[in-house]
């Protein structure tokens, strides 16, 4: 390879770092900050802690510049909003009185007041909290994080690039704020935010800020011409600013398209592109424009997303097309280190071959680094690492852990047959109405209940061999007697078990799959403080044995209301997990659909009369480009279809999704051909029954009336006022009454409060429809 010259040595750099700590450290602080054990200043003080850590970390990998202001307490969306002063009215007086509680006040909400509406980011697992914004909005810029962190990562010595969400973007996730039209855009809004970022863009350079990064991942979708005339006016403004740093504008998660020739032209200095396999059309289109004369291109060929090693020598060939296309040319992460786990060295448990073909954020900046020094000083410099990679690549490739015959074969074998029921809606529901005899608006919940401290410090003690098998699964059994006992007491029609046994819901069924390997330390941030621990998708999917039917029929012998049956399903089984890259992602779904077949089959056998197949993870595994959705919903409604399809007419198929947009995926929803979907709706204000009338959606369906990720208990007057609006979409002989998602991450007393309140929602309203009101 060509070196470059020492003018323009390759600096490495990443986008943004996991924030939790090795031992999950801010989670602890927080939580104790929300039940008052940690005052302000020492929840602070342990941030403040991480930060260092952090920065010392990437220093150490050889990452010559770290990103600062990408840390977050709870959300970096929420972070600006505040930035920019979008607090909404109801939060006002909170954040004025203490601006650490309201800022908790609108990630979570209060008992009086709701929170912020949360979604998903982008095609990812992470959570953001939606901005609410209206044509009465005013702006007004709070530096004071921003600033304040790039101070801190100066005084270490470092160089360091303050990371800021884009305006562009900020307003494009954001929505019409309660009250304000449902057709206003935001997006109007942006001349009046641009002199808000470029005070803060003043108040960074100010402070010692040589460049300063914004993302615009909203611009790897697609986007209308009028949305791309506002980016080019976006940073005409702002890149035309006197006092100003260098502004690097980041896009990651794919493609940009005709936003790439858009950023291309602006006056900005440096542009920051995802160059890996998602990305692999920006080098094209890159070049198409004549590539960036005069200004930084950072190059993100490490993948940012996955663990999987990088391939040294094919990033290389990337980084030296890419040479003669940019004035610099940096290296980094397709997109911020968030998305992976810490550290890979500390996962003892797995096999040593299985832990070479891994690098999670301190690999990959290490990788990163390595690959910054050899497009500085040639491969010659890199001698000893580019032979550990080929042999690495080498035995993932040739290991016998990737691959089962009697796996493929089978999954070779199956007829669109497999994946029909034998019976059509009509004719099922008739079968499943006259069976389990369910009253109209019937309750139930999503699945999970409770995970209490003592059933975390009894899978500690089982773990750890303080008490035996026996023990355990004695306080499991009184787990589910206090769960089916509570639901009964209070009135809930279809039961659940619970989950105690469950450490997740990905996680508890891919320890039980052959092909997959879970970690230990491998936390990653879902929303707030909670992280979730991806399994790893390492070879051929196979169910060795039934995984929930033991638990299940036990629930079931406790009680003759009908107890549902809970499994993940197959897409979410893989967008929760961090999946192979060495087949198509259509071939694993529907190895994981067959496994899970069998599970369906097993539990229909053993007297489960309603099954529950969760795809939570549907509609945020869509593709970004709309060009790109028919071939992955093709796979992904197949492969649910596949997991249900061979039980019998009477046997009601449930599917649950939360936290995301639906409208654009209706016609996905309905091709599932599930019975009974339960869908998130109490933030969204009902948002999702409209969308299904609208697109005539026949089956039944249980539009969330309970919040579930605030701590707020519902009143039952607000369930009610809630299912009134759900029946202006959906008759009320397919309406049902659930909450908007699992109930693990609450306390029991809120669960019990909030429940009992949804019940008496939905006797009232059965006493309204009886006496022939609402």
């Amino acid at each position: 390879m060509t070196e470059q010259s020492a003018a323009a040595a390759a600096r490495a750099t990443v986008y943004g770092y996991p924030r939790q700590g090795q031992n999950r450290e801010l989670k602890k602080a927080v939580e104790g900050y929300w039940q008052g054990r940690v005052d302000t200043a020492a929840l602070r003080e342990t941030a403040a802690g991480l930060r260092r850590t952090n920065w010392r970390q990437l220093a150490d990998a050889g990452i010559h510049e770290v990103p600062s202001g990408d840390f977050s307490y709870y959300d970096h969306v929420l972070d600006t909003s505040v930035m920019v002063g979008a607090v909404p009215e109801r939060h006002r007086a909170a954040v004025d009185a203490d601006e650490t509680q309201g800022y908790f006040a609108m990630a979570r909400g209060t008992q009086d007041v709701a929170p912020l509406e949360m979604t998903k980011w982008f095609d990812t697992n992470y959570h953001y909290l939606v901005p609410e914004l209206g044509p009465d909005t005013v702006f007004a810029a709070d530096s004071t994080k921003q600033v304040g962190e790039l101070t801190e990562a100066l005084a270490l010595g470092l160089t360091a690039r303050p990371v800021l969400l884009g305006p562009v973007t900020y307003l494009l996730l954001a929505k019409p704020a309660p009250g304000v039209a449902a057709d206003f855009e935001p997006l109007t809004l942006l001349d009046r935010l641009l002199p808000v970022y470029a005070e803060i863009l003043a108040d960074l350079r100010a402070a010692g800020a040589d460049w300063v990064q914004l993302d615009e991942p909203a611009l790897v979708q697609d986007r209308t011409p009028a949305e791309l005339t506002a980016v080019a006016h976006a940073y005409r403004e702002l890149g035309g600013a006197a006092d100003r740093p260098k502004l690097l504008v980041a896009s990651y998660f794919g493609r940009l398209g005709d936003a790439l020739p858009v950023l291309a032209k602006a006056p900005v200095d440096g542009l920051a592109l995802d160059l890996t396999e998602s990305g692999a059309a920006n080098l094209e289109s890159l070049a198409a424009v004549g590539g960036l004369p005069g200004k930084r291109l950072v190059a993100g060929v490490v993948d940012g997303r996955n663990i999987w090693i990088n391939d040294f020598e094919k990033s290389l060939a990337t980084l030296g097309t890419l040479l003669g296309l940019a004035g610099q040319v940096d290296v980094s992460a397709s997109c911020s280190l968030l998305h992976v786990p810490l550290d890979a060295t500390a996962e003892g448990d797995i096999d040593p071959e299985i832990v070479r073909w891994l690098a999670f954020a301190r690999q990959k900046s290490a990788e990163i680094a390595t690959l910054a020094r050899a497009l500085t000083e040639g491969t010659a410099a890199i001698t000893a690492e580019l032979a550990a990679n080929r042999a690495a690549l080498a035995s993932r490739a040739g290991s016998a852990l990737t691959r089962d015959p009697a796996v493929r074969a089978r999954a070779a074998a199956v007829t669109d047959a497999d994946g029909r029921r034998s019976q059509p809606y009509a004719v099922r529901t008739a079968a499943q109405r006259a069976h389990l005899r369910l009253p109209l608006l019937p309750t139930t919940t999503i699945g999970s209940f409770p995970q209490t401290t003592e059933l975390r410090t009894a899978r500690a003690d089982l773990r750890k061999g303080r008490i035996d098998t026996a023990g355990y699964e004695e306080r499991i059994r009184e787990e589910i007697r206090e769960v089916v006992t509570f639901q009964e007491k209070t009135g809930i029609d279809v039961l659940v078990h619970g989950e105690p046994e469950r450490n997740d819901m990905v996680q508890y069924f891919a320890e039980q799959l052959t092909g997959y390997v879970a970690t230990r330390h491998g936390w990653v941030q879902s929303y707030g403080t909670r992280y979730v621990r991806p399994p790893v998708l390492v070879g051929d999917i196979s169910r060795p044995e039934p995984m929930t039917v033991r638990w299940t029929s036990y629930a079931q012998s406790l009680t003759d209301r009908p107890v549902k049956g809970m499994l993940t399903g197959p897409v979410t089984m893989l967008a929760w997990s961090f999946v192979r890259d060495d087949q198509p992602l259509g071939d694993t779904a529907r190895q994981v659909a067959l496994a899970l077949r069998d599970e369906v089959e097993d539990l229909e056998a053993a007297g489960t009369s309603v099954i529950q197949v969760d795809e939570p993870a549907l509609r945020e595994t869509l593709p970004l480009r709309a060009a790109d959705h028919a071939g992955y919903l093709a796979w992904a409604t197949e492969s649910f279809r596949l997991t249900t399809a061979g039980v019998r007419p009477e046997t009601q198929i449930h599917t649950h999704m939360c936290y995301a947009e639906f409208g654009d995926i209706v016609q996905a929803i309905d091709d599932l051909d599930a019975d009974v979907i339960s869908l998130e709706a109490a933030r969204s204000h009902m948002q999702v029954a409209g969308e299904l009338a609208a697109h005539g959606y026949p089956r039944e369906a249980g539009p969330g009336v309970y919040d579930i990720h605030s701590p707020r208990v519902p009143s039952a007057e607000e369930a009610t006022a809630l299912l009134r609006k759900g029946l202006e979409a959906i008759p009320a002989e397919r309406l049902w009454v659930n909450p908007d998602c699992g109930l693990k991450t609450r306390g029991w007393p809120e669960t019990r409060a909030s429940l009992e309140n949804l019940v008496t929602a939905a006797r009232a309203i059965r006493t309204g429809l009886a006496a022939g009101g609402s």
